[in-house]
């Protein structure tokens, strides 16, 4: 009878899926139409604008600057003004939710109207300019809400033969010359390096620290053995494929030119779920919503650059393999070495745990390497702050409105205040403001190396990197000189062209256009459908089968990357870390060139402690007030942005701080943090001899509790400084 009744009411429900079904099938017909459409569009873009000459991807208006290709030694860069925003439609309500952000910023304190300006440079990483500047929530927007003056780097499709990453950074340099000399009243400018661009920032940065302003290292590797077993396989395909000798057969095949849709296709095959299958279902099953999304970005995805032998040889033997940048010995000119400790203005390093091209670790992982311990980043002067995102995504860094929002507008929006932190290494954490939504509070904690290194397992893990470099050397000359003639003779320009418009990722791009008639058939059946559409309901069974099926596939597809990714690093490991092949190669890396700590004897100690105590009794009212703002605001070991706001004006209003310029201001930061940091207990106790009259330490000591009270609560560190000031100044 139990039998009877489940077949009546399987009979009773078939209906219901017959229905279910026929939605599935009408809906899934419908989207495989509009997805087709969405292909032929992305073809269709991608000849738009290689016809165009594939200029930037941004949505603002700019002007020239400078055109790299006039300098006495031409590159294909260039520099222009960003000078309008190109609004879409966008609803009151979010428009006024943009307004009440920017007017929740910090009022920065000028000697005039003009901001520091703002330099953004994108990565020439087989992509082309514009994704710092591809959308309204990005940093190039950022830095315009906040009045920066901003300015974009930019580069061609072409490299100009001959040209290397010598004349680049020197073209570089020129523009950021020319920066500053449009705002002569401004302090110098700010770069901003996305990727790739990071480290070439931190070569202008380390080279001509005289040219610009605080560096912000954006998803930027400078350690580039850095990572965590089992995490992060892409730092092992240089020793995997036996070191820069393919870099060279790539560019022989392109007549003397790399091309940059090989370095997109290492980019793509890092995440095989993605590449054939998630990128494609998301636009798929989202039909109705995705298809600007994906076609904005692909536009830029698809765009392939190129690079010339000299440059594409020199970043992957001298950076990615030889990793020499943080070791101290970089070369880009003959004779002269680039170390990364001659930085001067402060840096700020953002990273994310979620990135697998640029790991944390080889974001961060130099600032251990050069300086050692926080003692010497101090007794450098130097001010290093950096920002881990938990879960985004490499690209997101620069491409997530969400990041924009927060960690860029943040980072933008305290550039200013990084002057004057003391000398050291500091954290940025953002916390939400819980009374002004879509705000947030920053402060800087302070941090040390065993932070750094908590992300990482360990730096022993990169002895087995040090003798791939002499393998790759050993594998490039004798390609050079046995097969490399044979290979250049066998290509001209017309053979390298060919093999350029064959690779895969333009290949797809062309048989999904307009040059393939197949696909008229989508581009007429496409208005009609979406005249029609009649989506099925999420409810809908098939609906469900269906995400079940894409999760099954993603979870294959991951599952095999794994086990690639496991056995390439096995492989490595058994390759290079055996005592047979540091036999063969013995210790073939350098130190990063710190200086040894040098003893001091008690004599020698005694003068130098004599000196500061002078030191720190010479001066003012100026120089107390500053030693007793950076003595509350740090201890608690974090500098809040609120404490920073307070100080400014105080500074601002008073009779006798108004008339500092920037640069005096910025001096007695620098020199009362060393005192500070010297000796903390005798810095407070000769604040009595700075400030002799009672009125003086009476506005002191103000000063000093309205810092302490600016984050809205006074913590026991803050409150036991403030008692040591009043014991000193007897009040």
């Amino acid at each position: 009878m139990d039998q009877i009744n489940d077949v009546k009411k399987a009979a009773a429900q078939a209906p219901e899926w017959i229905a279910a079904a026929a939605a599935y099938q009408a809906d899934a017909l419908q989207r495989g139409i509009l997805f087709a459409d969405i292909l032929r569009r992305r073809g269709n873009t991608y000849l738009d604008h290689i016809r165009e000459g594939q200029p930037p991807v941004l949505v603002f208006k700019y002007e020239w600057v400078l055109d790299g290709r006039t300098l006495e030694r031409p590159v294909n860069y260039a520099i222009v003004q960003i000078i309008d925003r190109r609004k879409p439609d966008v609803p009151d309500g979010a428009e006024r939710l943009r307004n009440e952000r920017r007017s929740a910023l910090p009022k920065i304190p000028r000697r005039s109207f003009q901001r520091r300006p703002i330099v953004v440079i994108d990565p020439r990483a087989g992509h082309g300019p514009g994704i710092g500047g591809s959308k309204l929530d990005s940093q190039i927007g950022m830095a315009l809400n906040q009045g920066h003056p901003v300015y974009f780097v930019m580069f061609f499709t072409d490299p100009v033969p001959g040209q290397t990453l010598a004349d680049v950074q020197a073209a570089e340099v020129r523009f950021l010359e020319e920066v500053a000399r449009r705002h002569p009243e401004a302090d110098k400018p700010a770069v901003i390096g996305n990727c790739q661009a990071g480290w070439a920032a931190a070569l202008i940065g380390a080279d001509r620290p005289d040219v610009t302003g605080p560096l912000v290292f954006n998803g930027s590797p400078l350690s580039y053995w850095g990572g965590v077993e089992g995490a992060n396989p892409m730092r092992y395909k240089g020793g995997l494929t036996g070191g820069v000798w393919l870099t060279s057969l790539w560019c022989d095949l392109g007549d003397g030119q790399f091309d940059g849709a090989n370095l997109v296709a290492g980019f793509e095959d890092l995440n095989p779920a993605n590449t054939l299958w998630t990128k494609q279902y998301n636009v798929w099953a989202n039909v109705d919503t995705e298809a600007e999304r994906f076609l904005n970005f692909e536009k830029w995805w698809g765009g392939f650059f190129k690079m010339n032998r000299e440059e594409i040889h020199f970043i992957v033997e001298s950076l990615f393999v030889g990793n020499e940048l943080e070791q101290g010995y970089l070369k880009l000119q003959e004779g002269k070495a680039i170390h990364l400790k001659n930085f001067k203005d402060p840096i700020v390093v953002f990273a994310s745990r979620g990135d697998n091209i640029t790991p944390p670790q080889q974001a961060l992982n130099w600032i251990v390497k050069v300086y050692g311990t926080v003692d010497e980043i101090k007794r450098s002067g130097q001010v290093i702050v950096y920002v881990v995102h938990e879960s985004i995504g490499h690209l997101g860094i620069f491409v997530s409105g969400s990041v924009a929002r927060r960690e860029h507008r943040e980072i933008i929006g305290t550039l200013e205040m990084l002057d004057y932190l003391r000398p050291g290494l500091y954290e940025m954490v953002i916390r939400d403001d819980a009374a002004r939504p879509g705000s947030y509070n920053v402060e800087f904690a302070e941090r040390g190396m065993a932070d750094i290194q908590a992300l990482d397992d360990g730096l022993t893990d990169e002895d087995a990197f040090r003798p791939v470099a002499a393998v790759s050397r050993f594998n490039d000359l004798v390609y050079r000189t046995f097969l490399s003639p044979w290979v250049r003779l066998s290509v001209n320009a017309w053979t390298a062209e060919a093999i350029r418009q064959l690779h895969p990722l333009r290949v797809q791009r062309y048989i999904f256009s307009d040059l393939n008639p197949v696909m008229a058939a989508a581009a007429r059946l496409a208005p009609v459908v979406k005249a029609n559409r009649r989506p099925a309901d999420a409810a809908n069974p098939f609906v469900a089968w269906e995400r079940c099926f894409s999760e099954a596939v993603t979870v294959m597809l991951d599952c095999w990357r794994e086990i690639r990714d496991t056995a390439q690093e096995t492989t490595f490991r058994a390759v290079y870390d055996n005592v047979w092949m540091k036999t063969l190669f013995p210790e073939t890396g350098r130190d990063s060139g710190r200086e040894p700590a040098r003893e001091v004897s008690k004599e020698e100690e005694t003068i130098r402690r004599e000196l500061w105590h002078q030191v720190m009794e010479r001066g003012g009212f100026a120089e107390a007030v500053v030693r007793i703002i950076l003595a509350v605001a740090g201890a608690n070991k974090a500098t809040d942005r609120r404490q920073y706001a307070v100080a400014t004006k105080i500074i601002r209003v008073n009779d006798r701080l108004k008339d500092l310029t920037p640069d005096e201001l910025k001096w007695l930061v620098k020199q009362q943090a060393a005192v500070l940091e010297k000796d903390p207990a005798l810095a407070l106790k000769t604040l009595a001899t700075l400030l002799p009259g009672a009125d003086d330490r009476i506005e002191a000591l103000e000063i000093a509790d309205s810092i302490a009270s600016a984050d809205l609560e006074m913590d026991a560190p803050e409150q036991k400084i403030l008692a040591e000031i009043r014991e000193v100044l007897g009040i």
